[in-house]
């Protein structure tokens, strides 16, 4: 076994009351990649400062092996003094490390480098800083909920630049497959103790329950023999007589644990607020578009969603995730078709950006409106703190302002205000981002088991998978042209579908391949002194428009028939076949645009 090069011993922190970190230790040896596990308020993010030394320990050791060096991803980062992000992320450079990495890295995270640091938005200021820590191929990186605001390509480029990375990894992340695809060993972070498993996180959940079924069973036994030394205190002869002091220590000591003992923390409790059952047809799309300057964002789409539809939005960031949403729910009107909305709707939308909160605001007031100390819940007058409590927020949080509460806690708060209010239509944007992983369990089973229809926007394959019962995606995953296809089923369905269109195109390209040399061997002909068009070469140039006018006709009814939102769900092999019959008849477009163009200006020189 290597020496460590980071190990963290027992190590507390407390900001009074209950401790944060209880004895909580942390080992690194070059190459591990560990994932840190616990939930929102669990320490994570704060045992990831003391290892980076931003953070110190009340008590405990820390040791970092002297040559090593680490890099530490920064929620929020300092760009003071930096004109580009160019600039800032080759800052984090050190002597002899490839300043090209820094141009491979923010190209790949879809930045220039060129950008002004003060213009960034928190997604591009988020890369930027991933780009800092990992250019230099540090010895140790610690990463804090790396994945916030990165589309599924970048994700998965991520997942593949850290797999195949030198540098030990410590990271913090709510996104299960991330964490799958990444960690070889974890640690989970629970009441202020740390326990690892030297594997990954694929193999979390059931060791969990096993360490959490094991001493729930301790405990069992604990009580039982404390009732036993209890009644021998009171009956038995040995103890009348003698009062065995031995044994009653003994048995204080036993109390003592038992009293003391802190069981995990509780699951999250909470149903979404009965609404009004709304119409059967709750959106319907015909033909909508819209587009930005010459940029087209959505290109002629249609779609209608019924009540009990669960449908999600993926694609990569500026794709048009977030305006198709809008358009699809009234927010903005498209450019050309119709959007008609279905009737008795109670929509409650969770915003990415959570711009409905007033960070001023108390814990109580946001929950209530300010109406005093009570909220309405599903016809029931609720005492605000007891329904807090279902949130996992302490009655002493009542009066906390929002300000004061991490990413994790403010977006559990504006789930519990959802939650509260009667709906029927869920619209979530980005909604996953900084919840930990048992609050993302609960809003899988809100999501699965919701009565309404909902609506959302994620880049959480996991996520997508439990939940969606069909996805929108752009047609061309690499370079959104506008046009959105929907799939049935969650992400992996729809990655499952798209590879079976393509090979269904694969097919009919090969059964309808034809000999290419027929219109270069005729032009050829030309400089054999022929001086004149050959008799082919005329009948093509006057057979050629009709052709192509035809392979239009014939698009144009493809892209008619795959217009129809059922087509998809009813019968995804005609779905699959009409997609690769309508690139094939594209391709066969372009060429004969392409001999046409070559024929007539044969002809001009001819004639010229």
């Amino acid at each position: 076994m290597a020496p460590p090069i980071l190990k963290l011993d027992g190590i507390f922190l407390s900001f009074g009351g209950t401790p944060l970190l209880a004895g909580a230790n942390l080992q690194v040896e070059p190459g591990d990649k560990i994932c840190l596990v616990g939930r929102n308020g669990s320490g994570k993010s704060t045992l990831l400062k003391i290892a980076a030394g931003i953070v110190e320990a009340q008590s405990g050791e820390v040791f970092r092996h002297p040559s090593s060096t680490v890099r530490y991803l920064e929620q929020a980062p300092d760009f003071a003094g930096f004109k580009t992000v160019q600039a800032y992320a080759e800052a984090g450079l050190g002597p002899g490390d490839d300043p090209y990495r820094v141009t491979y890295l923010l190209s790949h995270l879809g930045l220039t480098g060129e950008e002004d640091p003060k213009n960034l938005s928190g997604g591009e200021a988020r890369r930027a800083a991933l780009a800092r820590v990992m250019a230099p191929e540090p010895d140790i990186l610690l990463l804090d909920e790396p994945t916030n605001h990165l589309d599924l390509p970048t994700i998965e480029w991520l997942e593949g630049e850290l797999q195949k990375s030198r540098s030990a990894l410590v990271l913090i992340s709510h996104d299960r497959r991330f964490l799958e695809k990444v960690s070889t060993a974890t640690v989970w972070l629970d009441r202020g103790l740390s326990r690892r498993l030297d594997r990954g996180f694929a193999h979390f959940e059931a060791w969990r329950d096993q360490v959490l079924e094991a001493e729930e069973l301790e405990q069992h036994k604990l009580g039982k023999a404390i009732e036993r030394e209890e009644h021998w205190l009171r009956y038995g002869v040995t103890a009348r007589r003698k009062r065995n002091m031995r044994r009653l220590g003994e048995l204080q000591t036993m109390r003592s644990q038992h009293r003391g003992h802190k069981g995990p923390q509780g699951t999250v409790q909470a149903a979404v607020s009965d609404a009004q059952e709304s119409g059967k047809l709750v959106i319907e799309a015909e033909k909508i578009t819209k587009t930005f300057g010459d940029r087209q964002i959505v290109a002629p789409f249609s779609i209608r969603v019924h009540r009990g539809d669960c449908i999600g939005l993926v694609g990569p960031n500026g794709a048009g995730k977030t305006t198709l949403l809008k358009m699809l729910t009234g927010q903005f009107s498209p450019d050309s078709g119709t959007v008609k909305l279905g009737t008795n709707l109670e929509i409650a939308t969770l915003d990415q950006k959570r711009e409905d909160l007033n960070l001023e605001d108390t814990l109580a007031h946001y929950l209530t409106d300010g109406r005093g100390e009570n909220l309405l819940v599903n016809g029931e007058q609720r005492h605000v703190t007891g329904y807090m409590k279902e949130f996992l927020f302490q009655p002493e949080q009542a009066r906390t302002p929002i300000k004061n509460l991490s990413g994790g806690e403010r977006a559990r708060l504006m789930l519990a205000r959802i939650l509260a209010r009667p709906t029927n239509l869920l619209i979530l944007d980005e909604p996953t981002n900084d919840l930990d992983l048992e609050t993302l369990d609960l809003l899988q089973e809100i999501v699965a088991g919701f009565p309404g229809t909902v609506i959302l926007v994620s880049h959480d394959r996991d996520f997508l998978d439990r939940t969606v019962t069909s996805t929108i995606a752009p047609a061309v995953p690499d370079a959104p042209d506008g046009r959105w296809i929907e799939y049935a089923g969650g992400y992996s369905d729809m990655l499952a579908q798209r590879k079976g269109a393509m090979e269904e195109r694969k097919k009919i390209e090969k059964a309808a391949e034809k000999p290419k040399a027929e219109s270069a061997a005729s032009v050829a002909d030309v400089s054999k002194g022929k001086g004149k068009l050959s008799y082919k070469q005329k009948f093509a140039l006057e057979t050629l428009p009709k052709e192509m006018a035809k392979a239009e006709a014939e698009i144009a009814r493809r892209e008619e028939k795959m217009t129809d939102p059922d087509l998809f769900s009813k019968d995804t092999a005609t779905f699959n076949r009409l997609a690769a019959e309508m690139e094939k008849l594209r391709d066969s477009l372009t060429r004969m645009e392409e001999e046409w163009l070559e024929l007539e200006m044969l002809r001009e020189e001819l004639e010229g």
